[in-house]
């Protein structure tokens, strides 16, 4: 297993890198668009949709919906006079809403979920209120001052990456050391809370060095750290929203499409949660 993690990591990790830094913004757009149709897939099946054609037709719904919202908004317009676009924002804005409810939903777990347990098609709408927005959220940090650094927006991307993979290591020793309080053991049984704070604290490293780097007033270095505290916590929502899919499905990993890995969905869980909150704080506080 161990030996199938590091031969997929090493396939992935290069392509990943060459496709944020280098893949002109059309062909990125459509890279990350068959990334959310792979998690679609994968959601039918944690939706309990067990026919093979309609999970194609969820992927294939979803790849669509992705391309439409690309050729409705320009790339040359994803951006206008510093600001993003009215639709990719009200978008992203219904995401944030989307991950107040998803917590709500986290907390009450199992109560109160016959209304979403026993319907396939809301589950399945809550994949694309999940998938949607974390598509819109890397174009738009991806396309953010491209006329002006065409390397800018990857950088917004590595931001988020990086303190989400430093509070996911953070999190680990700390709660492998210190973990008491588990957060939801109903959902997720391995994550503490000490965990989660140990991991906002890792994180505010690449904070720290990220505020250097963009050279941020002084002034403003508070509004970075409540940002990405935010974006660091809620990534731990996103992991523990597909446990609490998962088990309501009676699975253990959402696919089998990256050996030693799971499915797409188990290595990208928390940046779907992360990518949409941090683009929504970013457009409209940090922009």
């Amino acid at each position: 297993m161990l030996k199938q993690r590091i031969i997929t990591a090493l396939i992935l990790a290069p392509l990943a890198l060459f496709s944020i830094l280098f893949l002109p913004i059309f062909w990125f757009e459509i890279a990350i668009s068959g990334v959310v149709a792979i998690g679609a897939y994968e959601w039918a099946n944690m939706s309990g949709i067990c026919e093979r054609p309609k999970k194609i037709l969820f992927m294939a719904a979803a790849f669509a919906i992705c391309i439409s919202l690309s050729f409705i908004v320009d790339t040359s317009v994803i951006w206008y006079q510093g600001q993003l676009h009215d639709l990719y924002h009200g978008i992203l804005g219904v995401a944030v809403v989307w991950w107040i409810v998803s917590l709500f939903m986290v907390l009450a777990y199992p109560k109160y979920t016959k209304f979403w347990r026993e319907s396939r098609s809301v589950r399945t709408v809550f994949g694309l209120l999940t998938l949607i927005p974390t598509w819109v959220a890397v174009i738009a940090l991806r396309t953010s001052l491209h006329d002006v650094d065409p390397f800018y927006g990857a950088s917004l991307i590595f931001y988020v990456l990086g303190i989400v993979w430093a509070a996911d290591i953070g999190a680990f020793f700390v709660g492998v050391k210190f973990g008491r309080h588990k957060l939801r053991p109903n959902v997720s049984p391995g994550k503490s809370l000490e965990g989660l704070l140990g991991g906002i604290a890792a994180s505010f490293a690449i904070i720290a060095f990220a505020a250097l780097h963009y050279q941020v007033e002084p002034s403003r270095i508070w509004l970075h750290l409540i940002i990405g505290g935010v974006t660091v916590a809620v990534s731990a929502l996103g992991d523990l929203n597909e446990s609490m899919l998962k088990r309501c499905a009676g699975i253990k990993d959402s696919g089998k499409i990256l050996p030693g890995h799971g499915g797409v969905l188990d290595r990208i869980d928390s940046l779907t949660a992360a990518f949409p909150v941090f683009a929504f704080c970013y457009v409209t506080w940090m922009a």
